[in-house]
């Protein structure tokens, strides 16, 4: 198990408490989005997600796997909004896991193929990691995990997550070629 540390420690009588179990995990996103066919054409047509439900041009769920819903979309508060200005507080990416390097790969390859622009790659030493934006401008990170007996860690056991390198992204598309 990880050594536990406190975060800030504001009401630190609580913060000794305050532990999630081992198993919690961050579930679904749900974003808002301008229009609902141009996310589709996005979260289906580039990623690869299929699309569970949807109801008129207002929310749309799509998943991998046949999980209820990984993302949802929906125009409630922004039917035909622009993306929040730099400087702003809001969603920096959310991250879409992939089970192996050999996926994410596949995954990258067909967004490159689709002429979508990637933003960033990076080796984190505990993943992979590809970045890109959206069609309403929120960041997305696609990425796999190295097993936990791979990542880097301190004397103390502990991970460390300082430290990156660049991604060789040649290296991992043709992976997907393989």
């Amino acid at each position: 198990m990880e050594p536990r540390t406190r975060c800030l420690g504001h009401n630190s009588a609580m913060s000794e408490k305050a532990t999630l179990p081992a198993g919690t995990h961050i579930g679904h996103v749900h974003l808002k989005v301008a229009n609902i066919d141009r996310a589709l054409a996005f979260y289906c047509d580039v990623l690869g997600f299929d699309l569970v439900e949807r109801r008129g041009d207002e929310v749309a769920f799509v998943s991998a796997g046949g999980y209820h819903h990984h993302v949802g979309l929906n125009t409630w508060e922004s039917r035909g909004g622009t993306p929040p200005p730099p400087g702003h507080t809001g969603l920096y990416h959310h991250a879409i896991v992939l089970p192996d390097r050999r996926s994410l790969a596949q995954v990258v390859r067909r967004v490159v193929d689709s002429g979508w622009p990637l933003t960033g790659a990076s080796d984190h030493r505990t993943h992979e990691a590809i970045y890109l934006d959206d069609p309403d401008g929120n960041g997305i990170e696609l990425y796999w995990d190295r097993p936990l007996e791979q990542w880097p860690r301190k004397p103390d056991g502990s991970i460390t997550l300082l430290g990156r390198a660049d991604l060789d992204v040649e290296g991992l598309l043709a992976e997907a070629d393989a």
